[in-house]
């Protein structure tokens, strides 16, 4: 089979792998679509020969540039190990996959939130054991989840990990009481959080610096856009609240200046979750938090049984999972996809096979 791999130095590679073949309690996926996440990047533009990241959260890694790349995987259960029981995958299954694995014994790992496991190095596919951008894919029985048949395998792919990113902290958020929230960032991550925020009944007001994607975010239900290239965000924000702030921030970037405007955005007892990767933010606590009453919290992806419950989430409320493609790749065209990725102008991209 083929498979993406990173080089280094933003490289990427399309290598013959062998098929792989199930062991005991693992099953093989045959890939139907993998998405590509604005966290890929951090991995696509390591050196060569540098401290990679994957090296860094596993001590029993594969060499980072030989290792399949993609964590957001979805396809049809092709085949089982031994002692698989058809209660958790049977061959000829819509699935999408939980793209970690722990020790499956801890009490992080029983309740689906592997990528805390408590007792080693969790697996992250794609990041430190071979991942989905690949003809098959090979898991524990135990990341298998369904695919509602209403979905798409791309929409599978996309709550695999960007989409559920979003829906995992407006969960924490409790924006299903409705409220005002600024969602900073309208890449793919962000544009389906405006897109759920939508769905939980929320007042929508859409930031990103990109009016192309501040475009797609009108179009996907935002009540109101703000460039901060182009305006004082924190003003705009309190003017567009009655000069009160947001009740909720979701913060999708990772830049510095958006988590401070996310922060300096919400109001008196406002909550702010913050789910993209970036540098060390400088914050005052004293006056941005304490005396504000301001909570703040960071959301890493989402549990097993809240992936499979943001599935059906887009399912009862008819969400457009698929309209934040814009554009659809063979494995063969990686380099060509991953250098438009790097310019995080475009919506989401994923690979179909």
């Amino acid at each position: 089979m083929l498979g993406i791999v990173f080089p280094g130095d933003r490289e990427t590679a399309l290598v013959t792998f062998p098929d792989p073949t199930p062991g005991p309690g693992e099953v093989i996926v045959e890939m139907k679509a993998s998405g590509m996440c604005g966290s890929d990047l951090h991995l696509y533009r390591q050196p060569k020969g540098g401290t990679s990241v994957s090296a860094a959260m596993s001590k029993n890694t594969e060499d980072p540039a030989t290792l399949i790349r993609g964590h957001e995987p979805c396809g049809i259960v092709a085949a089982v190990g031994a002692g698989v029981s058809e209660r958790l995958a049977r061959v000829g299954q819509r699935v999408m996959v939980h793209h970690y694995w722990g020790c499956a014994v801890c009490g992080e790992c029983r309740t689906g939130w592997t990528q805390l496991c408590e007792n080693e190095a969790p697996k992250m596919y794609g990041t430190n054991a071979h991942g989905s951008h690949a003809h098959y894919f090979k898991v524990p029985a135990q990341t298998i989840l369904p695919l509602p048949d209403e979905l798409s395998f791309e929409a599978g792919a996309a709550i695999g990990c960007g989409s559920g990113t979003s829906y995992g902290a407006l969960k924490r958020l409790r924006m299903d009481g409705g409220g005002t929230i600024a969602v900073f960032g309208q890449g793919p991550v962000g544009l389906a959080g405006t897109q759920f925020a939508k769905a939980m009944g929320a007042r929508v007001i859409a930031l990103d610096i990109s009016d192309e994607r501040l475009a797609m975010a009108k179009k996907f239900g935002a009540d109101e856009i703000i460039n901060p290239a182009k305006d004082d965000a924190v003003s705009a924000l309190k003017d567009l609240t009655h000069g009160r702030g947001t009740d909720a921030a979701l913060e999708t970037s990772g830049a510095v200046s958006a988590r401070l405007e996310a922060i300096k955005g919400l109001k008196r007892w406002g909550t702010g979750a913050f789910v993209g990767i970036g540098a060390p933010t400088p914050i005052d606590i004293n006056l941005d938090m304490i005396l504000r009453q301001v909570t703040i919290f960071g959301s890493v992806t989402f549990s097993a049984p809240w992936q499979e419950e943001c599935a059906r989430f887009a399912v009862d409320h008819k969400i457009d999972v698929d309209g934040i493609f814009t554009h659809r790749w063979a494995l063969e065209q990686a380099d060509e996809a991953y250098k438009l990725l790097d310019q995080q102008a475009c919506g989401k991209g994923v690979f179909v096979m």
